[in-house]
């Protein structure tokens, strides 16, 4: 790891009077050097706790050290730039061959454009982490406002993550479900596993409304209609502690649409946390104990993050409720079908592919909220 603070300043160059941008974020920046001796020591160890069996502190290690890495890159590229603008601007300085003195200027200004480069590339490594970032997401959709059509559009909505799932290579497991009359879901939660999979779905939650003709109008008219769609990060159970005294746990027979029985036994789980009033229930197995595992699973899952917008609200960062009320007055978006048209009101997004949304195609809509995201983080960290 090389640490270039300070360096060359007793010959006269000064990387810091080399800098033409933000002082500011150079002094930012320097602060950094220390990373890559954390850097150093951490993958050194690493190795050990392998070898004495710390599986939990080495998995803690690999991500630190997959954190800091793109973060010392950066800096370091950023550092010997830096050094070679005072280089050059020290050259110049002594330089009269005009020949020589044009070839230098021109290294120095592309130079500089790589400053302003890895500077930007810093700022945005620099932003805070979203503390759910790598983890797998549970999602909850139900059917809202519109009766059955909205529960046709939750289906709708199942299908398209489905595909936006199996696009990244992503594997989605079906938690539990409650099939609605007409073929659609009156609710339906599944677990989304794989890499940077929080990053890409965390923008999902919300009311989602849809313009369309329904299967069920014989006039040709447009309805609109909603599902909700919540997004929860998954927990482990060294994330939340439950005491089981807290619990209250039932059984029941399943129950498929207009709740008929679909179960001769009593396999499915309601599990209610008493301190806070949370219910979840789970019916999609015909084993019990399959089923309690998976209600648990999303009871954690709810219970974390219960917990983060406790930690947002105590910083003055309330977070809105994903889900409201799911009218059709609220929405985060809207699925037009005539126009082929689809709008995040969140951040003013109109586009006509709603053809290819529907098909998987979500990455230019998420890349767009993610790009929403890191503008405002970057404009209140200056």
């Amino acid at each position: 790891m090389i640490r270039l603070v300070g360096l060359f300043t007793g010959s006269g160059l000064s990387v810091v009077s080399a800098y033409n941008g933000d002082v500011n974020n150079h002094e930012k920046f320097e602060q950094l050097s220390a990373l890559g001796d954390e850097l150093k020591a951490l993958e050194d160890s690493l190795t050990g706790l392998y070898a004495d069996g710390k599986i939990d502190e080495a998995t803690a290690t690999s991500k630190r050290i997959s954190d800091l890495r793109p973060v010392v890159d950066a800096y370091e590229a950023y550092m010997s730039t830096m050094v070679d603008i005072a280089e050059a601007q020290a050259l110049l300085r002594n330089e009269t061959d005009p020949e020589m003195r044009t070839f230098v200027q021109g290294e120095l200004d592309t130079k500089r454009g790589t400053v302003e480069v890895l500077e930007s590339e810093l700022n945005e490594l620099l932003l805070p982490k979203d503390p759910n970032d790598g983890r797998n997401v549970i999602i909850e959709i139900r059917g809202g406002e519109g009766g059955e059509e909205g529960n046709l559009w939750a289906a709708d909505l199942f299908r398209m993550y489905s595909k936006f799932a199996e696009r990244h290579g992503w594997t989605i497991e079906v938690i539990d479900a409650m099939d609605s009359e007409k073929g659609g879901f009156t609710y339906i939660s599944f677990i989304v596993k794989g890499s940077d999979v929080w990053t890409h779905w965390k923008f999902e939650g919300g009311p989602h409304r849809v313009q369309r003709v329904p299967t069920t109008e014989t006039q040709g008219r447009i309805h609109t209609s909603a599902a909700t769609v919540a997004v929860l990060p998954e927990a482990q159970e060294v994330d939340v502690h439950i005491d089981l005294n807290d619990l209250e746990i039932d059984v029941y027979r399943s129950s498929g649409p207009g709740g008929q029985s679909v179960n001769t036994t009593d396999s499915a789980v309601r599990i209610t946390h008493k301190p806070t009033g949370l219910v979840v229930s789970n019916q999609d197995q015909k084993s019990q104990i399959k089923n309690r595992e998976k209600a648990m699973k999303v009871l954690r899952s709810r219970l974390l993050q219960l917990e983060q917008e406790k930690a947002d609200a105590e910083l003055g960062e309330t977070r809105s409720s994903q889900v409201k009320g799911g009218g059709r007055g609220d929405k985060i978006r809207t699925y037009n079908y005539k126009d082929n048209r689809i709008t995040d009101h969140r951040i003013g997004l109109t586009q006509y592919n709603l053809d290819r949304v529907l098909e998987g195609d979500l990455d230019s809509v998420v890349d767009a909220l993610r790009q929403a995201e890191r503008s405002e983080q970057l404009s209140q960290s200056v």
